[in-house]
Order: C-alpha cells, then structure tokens, then sequence
C-alpha cells in the first residue's frame, strides 16, 4: 500500500471540501483498498475510501445510483491520482444491526428496480458463457510464469467441462431481473443505521442478470445451498422482485442455474487477480484452494 499517495489523496480531497486535514482512523484495509473514518477539526466526520485498479470505478457507480434514487452514502469530492481513486462520502455510523435476509430482499429488489446504467460493465448471456474461457486463459498465463503447474490438473479439466457446456447453460441470462448487478451483495454491504439503510460497496458493479446478487448474498465459505436460495428467490419475488426471478434458465432451476454461474464467474475473478492485479506467487496455494472449491461447486450445480 502506497501511504505517500493515500495522503495525496486525502489531502486533495480536504482542498476540494475546504477543510483541514482530519484525524484519521482505519475502519477495514485490504491490499489494494481501504476505509478509513475521518474526523475534522470541527467536529464533523466523514468516511475516507480509497481504491486502485480495478476497484477505481466506484465514485461513477455511486454517482449513478445516486441519481436512480437508490440509498447510497452521499459523495462529498472524489479525486484520481494515477491508477488510485479517493473519495469522502457520508459517515453513516455504526450499523444498529446487521442485514438479515428481509433487509438483502429489500435491498435487491430496490436495486433491481432501478433504471440500468449504461457506463457500467455489461455481462450478459454470450458475457457468462466466455468466463471459463477466460479463466483457462488466466491458467495458461500462469504456467508461462511457471506457477500452478503441479497438482492443477482437475482445475484445467473442470474449466474444459464447463467451458464445453457453457453456451447451453447461460441461456436465459437476459431474463428478467436484468439491470443493476451490485457483485458482492453480502449482509455487509447492507448497512442498517439509526436514519434507515444502505446499500455499500458499489466497485465492481455491473449490468447483468440479478440472479448472481441473490445467489452471493449468502457467502461462497459453506457448501452452497440451492434450497436455502430458493427460498430467498421466493422472498424476493413476495417483496416485489421480478417473478421471473423464479423461472428456469439454461435447462435448470433458477436456484442452480445462479449458484453454479455466480461462482465460475468468482473463479475467473480470483483467477485474474492471481495473475494480474495481486500477482503474488507467495499466495498461489490459498487462490488455488478456493479456485478449486468454487470449480467443484460449479460443475455440480451446472451438472456439466
């Protein structure tokens, strides 16, 4: 983490607000993001969050749902200093509670709802069907590098199999809900405050189909649960969610059909970081151990 270029940021967003530099308090920082608490001379507070490529798209997501009257925290001033992206946006405070199923429902269907935003990243049906592909392509690259070369045979062949029957399996993909996909809904991305809720952590928002919101929401850590889904898909639906939300896609459940999709597209996404953003040979056991797991679910679940 690059410290000298986090203090530029702030620094050129305290300069755009007209304030002092704040005291600074770290809330959550991973390796290429972070979220910090600020406090100005005044008293006031704000949240301080900064991001490099690829997570430097937020600021223009924010602003978007902003304008599609979704609950997101208010922009204060954004700034760019190479590939790194600041922001100072409202301090919502401590949550009262954390996000159970009713508040995600609520969240997604608002989500869902809204008019799709065309700057975004689209990910549509022939979108889904290159993702195996794309991660056999990340393999490849990193056994030029001569990395995840022993023992990886089952992920090569589990990529083959999906990639095989991909075309046939992302069918259905522009059924409704099709729009607004926030990518990494979790109850932690829900923020239930004092003033109502939230919604979070808009930087890998894209268009496609809401399914994968449904199907993240909770978590890839256990064994997925196509009958836990069911229910939140029928939830969604009760409370206003497209009902096509519980139609068959791809000649399977709706259930199956987002559980198996949305983690080939985690594995793509943690293969391209290996091999591209993080590109880290010291961590290559841990993305190998989720890679394989999530290919294992997904060829059950897609049944390829």
């Amino acid at each position: 983490m690059d410290q000298s270029m986090i203090a530029t940021l702030l620094n050129d967003l305290c300069t755009l607000v007209r304030k002092p530099l704040p005291v600074r308090a770290e809330v959550r920082v991973w390796s290429m993001s972070g979220v910090e608490r600020v406090t100005f001379s005044d008293g006031t507070t704000a949240v301080f969050k900064y991001a490099k490529e690829p997570f430097d798209r937020e600021a223009q997501a924010l602003r978007i749902a902003h304008q599609r009257g979704l609950p997101v925290p208010a922009l204060h001033a954004t700034a760019m200093r190479g590939a790194w992206l600041g922001m100072l946006m409202d301090d919502l405070g401590s949550p009262v509670r954390e996000a159970d199923d009713l508040d995600g429902v609520a969240a997604a269907v608002m989500l869902h709802a809204a008019r799709p935003a065309s700057g975004l990243p689209l990910l549509d049906g022939e979108g889904l069907a290159t993702l195996p592909g794309r991660a056999l392509d990340h393999l490849d690259r990193l056994r030029q590098a001569d990395r995840w070369t022993t023992d990886c045979e089952d992920i090569h062949a589990a990529l083959r199999e999906i990639s095989a029957a991909a075309e046939i399996r992302a069918r259905g993909a522009a059924l409704d809900p099709f729009g607004w996909v926030h990518s990494e809904f979790h109850p932690t991305s829900v923020h239930v405050g004092e003033n109502g809720w939230h919604v979070l952590d808009f930087a890998r928002a894209f268009t496609g189909p809401g399914l994968i919101d449904l199907a993240s929401y909770h978590g890839t850590i256990g064994t997925p649960s196509p009958d836990r889904l069911r229910v939140f898909i029928e939830q969604y639906v009760a409370a206003g969610g497209h009902e096509d939300a519980l139609a068959a896609r791809g000649g399977m459940a709706a259930e199956r059909w987002a559980l198996g999709w949305h983690r080939v597209w985690a594995v793509e996404w943690f293969m391209e970081q290996a091999v591209r953003w993080i590109n880290d040979p010291a961590q290559d056991p841990a993305y190998i151990s989720v890679v394989r797991r999530h290919l294992s679910d997904a060829v059950r679940l897609l049944e390829v």
